[in-house]
Formats: structure tokens, sequence, C-alpha cells
């Protein structure tokens, strides 16, 4: 899933497209969440690709673990992050914002 693909398009007066911000939804615990203890070798897409089969949906477990470094695709080795198992939710809420 392209998390861009919905999100509209908009011109500024120099005639220069970009995309307007993307809003992102509040990810609240499960149950079913899978907690892990990341590596030297985990990334974000790595792990994304692991756990949904989709290296694109990185995003989601990054903004479920707000508490940690946003600016990289690496979470701190040996830190604890939750995986979330409520994907489709997810993203219908993502698409939902982002209208």
């Amino acid at each position: 899933m392209n998390r861009y693909q919905d999100i509209k398009q908009i011109k500024n007066s120099e005639g220069i497209t970009y995309y307007r911000d993307s809003k992102y939804p509040i990810i609240p615990l499960s149950v079913n969440d899978i907690w892990v203890i990341t590596t030297s070798e985990d990334r974000y897409d790595r792990l994304a690709q692991q756990y949904y089969n989709d290296y694109t949906l990185w995003w989601v477990i990054s903004i479920a673990n707000d508490n940690l470094p946003q600016n990289s695709l690496y979470p701190p080795e040996g830190t604890q992050i939750r995986i979330p198992t409520n994907v489709s939710e997810i993203l219908s809420n993502y698409n939902k914002l982002n209208l």
C-alpha cells in the first residue's frame, strides 16, 4: 500500500506540486499486539515485511512506538517495541483522516 496514493496534491503559487500533510491515526494498545526486543539488524521496514509482508507499512510500527525517535528507520537496539496486529483497522483510520 502506498500511503500517499489518496493524499491530495496541492500546487502552490509558483506552480510547484506537493502532497498535503498526512495525518496519522492514534494506534491504541491491543492484547493482540506483538512485542519484540530490537537487535542491531532491525529496521522498521524489515519488521513490517516480516510481520505484515509489506515493507511499506513501516510507518505503522514507527508511529505505534511514538515514544521512540521518529527520525530514523532504525529503532534503538535493545528496545522493546510494539508491532500492532490490527493493520487493516489502522489503514482504514489513516484513509479516513486523509480524505
